[in-house]
C-alpha cells in the first residue's frame, strides 16, 4: 500500500490540520517528524474543535497508531498538558495508541529561557520565534548535548548528560546576564515528568519497519512551511528544522523509498506570521480583508498572519525541492466575491527577471512580484464538494495555479469542515 508526506509548501499555516485530519482517517499509522509545539494544527470534526501542537492529527480518532519520530523536538511538560487537553474531550491516549521515540531530544526550561533572552538582545533583529525553545534544542541535539527521552530512564546517565549539558548554557546565560541553572531543580523536574512520559517511549522505527512488513498505510505529518526549511527557506528567518518532504524518512526512521507519495498543503492565497521576506505582502484594504475572511490567527501563539496574493514562483520552488506529486488548495472559499485576483508568477530584482526568489537576504528584499491578472468570482464556493459546483471562474483559477506551480491539484478544500473537500487524485492510492 501507499504512504503518504504531507507538508506545508509556504510559510507554515496553510491549512494542514484539516487535510491531514481527513487523510488519517484513511491511514493506520499517523507520524511526526520534524518541528516541535510551536506548530500547530486546528481540527473539526462533527462540530468540536481540536487544537494540536506535539500530537499527530490521527490521535483523535480511535483505533489509529500515532507517533512522534526522533526529528521532533519534544517538550514533555507541553506534551503530558497537551494529552490532558485531549482527554477532558473525551479522547482516549494510551501507550498502546501513543508512541514516541526514545532518542527525541527533549526541550527543557533552559531552552524556552534562552530563546527568550536571545530575541530579547536581538531588538530590531529579532527573529520572530514563538519563544517556546525549539532552536535551542536543536542546537543542543547538533552539539551532541542534548538530553533525549531515554535518558530520563537511567539516573546515572541524566547526570552525565546535564554536567555537558550545564558546561554549555551557563556561560551563555552568564553573557546574558542571568544566574546558572538550579541544577538540582532541574534535575527533579526530569526525574518527575520522566514517569509520565516514559511509557511512551518506543524504538518508532522498528514500529514502522512492522508496519511497513504487514503493508499499514503511513501518514507522514510535517509542520510549519517549506519555506521555514533550515536549509531552503527564507534565512534566517526561518524554522530550526528541515521542512521539505526529504526530511519525513530520515525524521520518522525509514528509508525515502517508504515515504510515498508526497502531497504539498498551499493556500489559495499565501500569509506569514513574524518577519521576513514576503514579496506579495499587501498592507492595504485586500490583505485587511484576506486576512479577516480567512480568520488568520496562528493556532499556537494567536498572532495576527500577514496576508497577500498567491506566490506561484514560491510553491513552484517548494514543489521541486520537495518532489511533490500533488498539492491540496485551501481556503479557496476566502477569494469569494473579489472582482479579481492577482497570482504572483515572478520577480524583478534590480531590474533583472527572475523565476525564483532568490537566496541572498538583500535580493529578496528588492525582489517585486509579477502579477497576473484574473477575474475572481461573485458565487460562493463554500462547502463545494465537487468540481461541477464551482464557479467557472474559479475553476480557471484552480487550474492556471496548477500550471504556474508545475504539480496537479489531488485535493481542494473549500471550508474548514473534514468533508468540504473535492478529491481529485486520492494520494494513498498514488
Amino acid at each position: 500500500m501507499s504512504n503518504v508526506a504531507v507538508i506545508g509548501a509556504q510559510w507554515g499555516d496553510e491549512g494542514k490540520g484539516k487535510i491531514v485530519d481527513w487523510l488519517s482517517e484513511r491511514a493506520d499509522v499517523v507520524v511526526r517528524f520534524q518541528g516541535g509545539h510551536n506548530a500547530g494544527h486546528t481540527l473539526v470534526i462533527d462540530g468540536e474543535v481540536y487544537k494540536l501542537s506535539l500530537l499527530p492529527s490521527g490521535i483523535v480518532r480511535k483505533g489509529k497508531l500515532s507517533m512522534i519520530g526522533s526529528g521532533v523536538v519534544l517538550d514533555p511538560w507541553a506534551l503530558v498538558d497537551e494529552i490532558g487537553r485531549l482527554r477532558e474531550k473525551g479522547v482516549e491516549i494510551s501507550p498502546a495508541s501513543l508512541k514516541v521515540a526514545e532518542t527525541v531530544p527533549l526541550i527543557l526550561p533552559v531552552h524556552r529561557d534562552l530563546d527568550r533572552l536571545r530575541e530579547e538582545a536581538a531588538g530590531k533583529s529579532k527573529i520572530g520565534t514563538t519563544g517556546r525553545g525549539i532552536g535551542p534544542a536543536y542546537e543542543d541535539k547538533v552539539g551532541r548535548r542534548a538530553i533525549r527521552l531515554a535518558d530520563l530512564a537511567d539516573e546515572a546517565t541524566l547526570e552525565d548528560r546535564l554536567t555537558r549539558l550545564l558546561a554549555h548554557h551557563d556561560p551563555l546565560r552568564k553573557g546574558l546576564g542571568e544566574e546558572p541553572i538550579d541544577r538540582a531543580a532541574l534535575k527533579a523536574e526530569l526525574l518527575e515528568i520522566a514517569e509520565v512520559i516514559l511509557p511512551y517511549a518506543a524504538p518508532v522505527w522498528r514500529e514502522l519497519d512492522q508496519a511497513r512488513h504487514t503493508n499499514k498505510r503511513v501518514l507522514f505529518e510535517g509542520a510549519q512551511g517549506a519555506l521555514l526549511d533550515i536549509d531552503y527557506g527564507t534565512y534566517p528567518y526561518v524554522t530550526s528544522s528541515n521542512v521539505v518532504a526529504g526530511q519525513a524518512g530520515t525524521g520518522a526512521g525509514v528509508g525515502p523509498g517508504q515515504v510515498g507519495y508526497v502531497l504539498g498543503i498551499v493556500k489559495a492565497y499565501t500569509t506569514r506570521v513574524g518577519a521576513g521576506p514576503f514579496p506579495t505582502e499587501l498592507d492595504d484594504d485586500v490583505g485587511q480583508r484576506l486576512g479577516e475572511r480567512g480568520h488568520e490567527f496562528g493556532t499556537v501563539t494567536g498572532r495576527k498572519r500577514r496576508c497577500g496574493w498567491f506566490d506561484a514562483a514560491l510553491v513552484r520552488q517548494t514543489a521541486a525541492q520537495s518532489g511533490m506529486h500533488g498539492v491540496a488548495l485551501t481556503k479557496l472559499d476566502v477569494l469569494d466575491g473579489f472582482e479579481e485576483l492577482k497570482i504572483c508568477t515572478g520577480y524583478t530584482v534590480d531590474g533583472v527577471a527572475m523565476d525564483h526568489l532568490p537566496a541572498a537576504a538583500a535580493l529578496q528584499a528588492k525582489a517585486t512580484p509579477v502579477y497576473e491578472t484574473m477575474p475572481g468570482w461573485s458565487e460562493s464556493t463554500e462547502g463545494a464538494r465537487r468540481f461541477a459546483d464551482l464557479p467557472a471562474a474559479a475553476v480557471k483559477y484552480v487550474k492556471r495555479v496548477e500550471e504556474l506551480i508545475g504539480c496537479p491539484v489531488a485535493l481542494l478544500s473549500t471550508s474548514p469542515e473534514r468533508d468540504d473537500t473535492i478529491l481529485v487524485t486520492d494520494p494513498f492510492a498514488g
